[in-house]
């Protein structure tokens, strides 16, 4: 019993760090799952045989567990989103109050507060947010962004006393690697050094400083995502070109100047900056 209550706890846990709504989608569909599965193994008969003895007591534990089951999950979940909407409210509300309070200390704040206004900030750029954090080994990941397939990792690192180092983005960049997701950011009420800026070049990685950080609480919802390839030049439309797949609009031919992708030619939209959707150029279309 004290491992099903501490697997429990868990799932209670892990549910919060979601968005509330997911939670309360979730109270009825557990419901009704649960609930089947006690339907389908209930009213099972005594066995006539004592060799059914023990398929008989296995769906009757399996009735059980389902039966408890059908109303523990829901309960589970709507005390997570309970939490999650106080959460989120909290942190709108200390986004709000940062936003608009330009003698605001962020160095000061918690290293809970200091996640969520993180948070709310890339909320504000239309990524869904949620939060990870806790001890598990995820290479000190605390958020996770999305944005319609794509994916991106965040580290949020309140130091103002020290800037962060070249480990955090190695630690960060492997962990990128491992989930294979389009980029990463490093937060800090701080600064870098120069080996982590270094490195984070041309490796999707954007680190967000003390001024950055500022940038994004200020003016966050018309920020356009940073992690793209740098459109720097462009080429005539070449016959052929593609169709931007996001907005419909015909793409022409660039080169990257800046980054690990300097000098090559891929196919971005004319509608940059305002669609930076991208498609890689095979050699025999150049």
């Amino acid at each position: 019993m004290g491992r099903r209550k501490g697997e429990l706890t868990l799932l209670m846990e892990t549910a919060s760090k979601w968005p509330w709504k997911v939670s309360v989608a979730l109270a009825p569909i557990s419901y009704l799952v649960c609930h089947l599965i006690a339907a389908v193994f209930d009213h099972t008969a005594a066995p006539g045989n004592p060799a059914d003895l023990g398929s008989v007591v296995i769906r009757q534990g399996i009735y059980s567990f389902a039966a408890f089951l059908q109303y523990v999950f829901p309960i589970i979940f709507l005390v997570a989103a309970a939490v999650s909407y106080v959460k989120r409210s909290r942190s709108v509300a200390l986004f709000n109050d940062v936003r608009g309070d330009p003698t605001a200390n962020i160095a000061a704040l918690t290293w809970q507060d200091f996640e969520a206004l993180v948070g709310e900030g890339f909320r504000h750029r239309r990524y869904e947010v949620t939060e990870r954090g806790g001890a598990a080994p995820d290479g000190g990941v605390d958020l996770v962004l999305a944005r319609g397939h794509e994916r991106f990792l965040v580290q949020c690192k309140q130091w103002k006393a020290q800037q962060v180092g070249v480990s955090v983005v190695r630690e960060l960049y492997g962990v990128m690697a491992a989930e294979r997701v389009a980029g990463g950011y490093v937060v800090t009420s701080g600064t870098f050094t120069k080996d982590a800026k270094e490195f984070a070049t041309g490796r999707n990685i954007e680190l967000i400083d003390g001024k950055g950080l500022e940038a994004l609480l200020r003016d966050g919802r018309s920020a356009a995502p940073a992690l793209v390839p740098p459109m720097d030049s462009a080429i005539p439309p070449a016959k052929g070109a593609p169709t931007c797949p996001k907005c419909r609009t015909p793409m022409v031919a660039r080169t990257a100047k800046k980054g690990s992708n300097a000098g090559s030619t891929f196919w971005g939209c004319a509608q940059y900056p305002k669609c930076r959707h991208t498609v890689a150029m095979s050699k025999a279309t150049i």
